[in-house]
């Protein structure tokens, strides 16, 4: 496998989410990129938006482990990681894993859950492990969350804090459908049975004919971490962070962390467009989705992320492009 095979996987996956998902191709490559770059993704949108069908869709094209985890209030820990129980049977203590052991794990409304629950994610996330009584099992591979949350109802949340905002790879939103993709949605709508509409996940699955195995996005994961980049593009992440971190405006800035994903972010997208090189336009495309959502505001009534895009928006316009980097990074 190279990268134009990357390529015609990530093609494949796209068409066949595009299927269920109308008119979302930008939404869906963001997601496909996280996927490729061992990156979680944390979806915010008002309710309806077709958060939760778009993860469900990716994991039904793909033949891989998939798990729905419902955050609410009072969802403990322990539902999430698995628990031991005493086997009366067997006359010991056996394990009864979670249903964070998957390979696709979408986190829904993760922000209903209570703090405790959701630190429970940081170390699965970063480490692809979690423990429990002591005991420290790795997760399968690959492994990826996905996480949905609605911005607009307050009531009975609990807002992610930085530490846990900073394991996701990006933020991205699915935003409203234009009228003509309005159209087609209702269309789709009102052409479905009665029988589909009561198994609405099980009619959109059958839409995802091929399935893509799991080794192949272990592998396709592995040529995306191996793709070249220049060492100018390196410094330019990194003086992209750095711009974050002295802004008058900015309290907390993007992390080393943030640098680390920008950069797996850039190659994984590189890859998915048939390139076996990073060029600065792939930086720049992933640079909002992967810093905006880090920040935090010195005045926290400006912590919302039309202005973080504008202010990610503003550093890439001031900050030096390297111009040599295309072609020598082409040549290594």
């Amino acid at each position: 496998m190279d990268t134009y095979t990357v390529k015609t996987l990530a093609d494949r996956l796209q068409q066949q989410v595009g299927q269920v998902i109308v008119g979302k191709d930008h939404e869906i490559q963001l997601l496909l990129t996280a996927l490729f770059a061992s990156g979680h993704v944390l979806m915010e949108d008002v309710p309806g938006t077709g958060k939760t069908m778009l993860a469900k869709t990716l994991a039904a094209a793909m033949s891989c482990h998939f798990q729905r985890i419902q955050f609410t209030p009072d969802l403990l820990p322990s539902d999430l990681t698995g628990i031991h129980f005493f086997n009366q049977k067997e006359s010991e203590f056996t394990f009864r894993a979670g249903p964070l052991f998957a390979n696709i794990v979408l986190a829904d409304e993760i922000n209903r859950a209570t703090p405790r629950t959701q630190s429970s994610l940081l170390e699965c996330m970063e480490e692809q492990q979690i423990s429990v009584d002591g005991e420290t099992m790795k997760l399968d591979n690959p492994f990826m969350v996905i996480a949905t949350q609605n911005p607009v109802d307050n009531q009975g949340t609990f807002p992610l804090p930085e530490a846990q905002m900073d394991r996701f790879m990006l933020k991205m939103s699915m935003g409203y459908p234009s009228a003509e993709e309005g159209i087609e949605i209702l269309r789709r709508t009102s052409l479905s049975s009665q029988a589909s509409k009561e198994t609405t996940t099980d009619s959109n699955s059958s839409s995802v004919f091929e399935q893509v195995t799991r080794e192949q996005i272990i592998e396709a994961r592995q040529l995306c971490h191996a793709v070249t980049i220049h060492e100018d593009l390196l410094g330019y992440i990194v003086r992209l962070a750095e711009a974050t971190r002295g802004h008058e405006e900015i309290a907390l800035g993007a992390s080393p962390r943030a640098t680390q994903a920008l950069l797996r972010a850039a190659q994984a997208y590189a890859a998915i467009q048939g390139r076996d090189y990073v060029l600065p336009d792939d930086i720049q495309t992933m640079a909002s989705p992967v810093l905006a959502h880090r920040l935090v505001f010195k005045n926290r009534h400006h912590n919302d992320k039309h202005k973080a895009h504008l202010l990610i928006q503003s550093i890439l316009d001031t900050e030096q492009v390297p111009t040599e980097a295309n072609l020598e990074s082409r040549v290594k």
